[in-house]
């Protein structure tokens, strides 16, 4: 199949670029998908010289790059606002921002904006992205959440990110949301709204990622066959669910991993994703974008998992059929 198999890099950080370049080609990937882990967005939104030293070394290692992500910058645009701001969100910004909710949130705007200049300069057309949540506190109705705090919250999505969607327009570049716990769009439902919400700007489409969807119940071939237009890039991630009947689905504060857990993300193949079915259904919408992996998987050693995900993926990457399977059996 002619669609890529890439390597998501932001569960890399802790390895220069050169050296996820080499071991990205070691275990067999065709390109990567750059997070800010290795991709510094001010400098390659404006120092030309800088983005040519990123492409020569992908080049080195036979590498491409068809997309590159910013998730924590853009997780702070929202997350935070007067009453939203978590401190975990330090993190994600730099040190010298820590416990200034506005200062983060005025270098994760223009951090963003940087992105959509960086995706342009390296010739991408798509960035994966979180966009956070003012309400995701309130998922559970207790105390209870009015229809009134939850339209202002959409609102003030919308609000926030139309400046710097205007940014992506300008640049040719589109918007990849993971569908994700903390987001605002977190499941079928709420994606709808958001994108209703946004009135169907085509800058905002889907970071598909089954991995977030087959813990809370959704069919994940329903939800690319429904949001078929906006499935603008894929993630390759699985998910393990684990009741027991002593394992709750929200994960009892258990570390990632745990065997007590409900469910785990998993290497992919060795959960309960169908990626037939949803290989099956990105043909049948034309999708021939990148498959990229997310990889995420506590309890293997993280190399081997690599190497088997990639392997796996090219070999489920299966081209549609240009013939009926009966054409040949019909009477002239």
């Amino acid at each position: 199949m002619s669609r890529p198999v890439t390597l998501f890099t932001i569960q890399w950080g802790d390895l220069s670029l050169e050296e996820i370049c080499r071991l990205g080609q070691q275990m067999g990937y065709e390109g990567l998908e750059l997070s800010a882990a290795h991709l510094d967005m001010k400098r390659a939104a404006t120092e030309p010289e800088y983005v040519q030293e990123v492409k020569d070394m992908l080049a080195k290692y036979d590498l491409n790059c068809w997309a590159i992500s910013n998730h924590l910058a853009g997780q702070c645009v929202v997350d935070t606002v007067k009453d939203a701001y978590d401190s975990r969100l330090d993190g994600f910004a730099p040190g010298e921002l820590a416990g200034k909710p506005e200062e983060i949130q005025k270098w994760a705007i223009q951090e963003m904006k940087y992105t959509a200049q960086a995706a342009k300069n390296m010739g991408v057309d798509v960035v994966t992205f979180f966009m956070g949540s003012p309400i995701w506190k309130f998922w559970y109705s207790f105390p209870q959440t009015s229809e009134e705090q939850i339209e202002a919250a959409y609102q003030q999505v919308k609000d926030l990110w139309s400046p710097i969607m205007d940014e992506f327009d300008a640049c040719g570049v589109k918007l990849a949301l993971e569908v994700h716990p903390t987001e605002i769009a977190f499941d079928y439902w709420s994606t709808k709204k958001l994108l209703d919400v946004f009135e169907y700007r085509p800058t905002l489409g889907i970071n598909f990622d089954p991995s977030h969807l087959i813990w809370q119940g959704l069919d994940t071939q329903m939800f690319i066959m429904d949001f078929a237009d906006r499935i603008y890039h894929v993630h390759v991630k699985d998910a393990k669910l684990n009741l027991n009947g002593r394992n709750g689905i929200l994960g009892s504060h258990i570390t990632f991993g745990d065997q007590r857990r409900g469910w785990n993300f998993v290497s992919p193949g060795h959960g309960d994703v169908d990626f037939d079915n949803i290989i099956r259904a990105l043909n049948q919408i034309g999708y021939d974008g990148p498959l990229s992996i997310e990889w995420e998987d506590s309890g293997m050693e993280r190399v081997f998992g690599g190497t088997e995900a990639c392997e796996f993926t090219k070999k489920i990457n299966f081209s549609p059929s240009d013939v009926a399977f009966d054409a040949a059996i019909k009477n002239d």
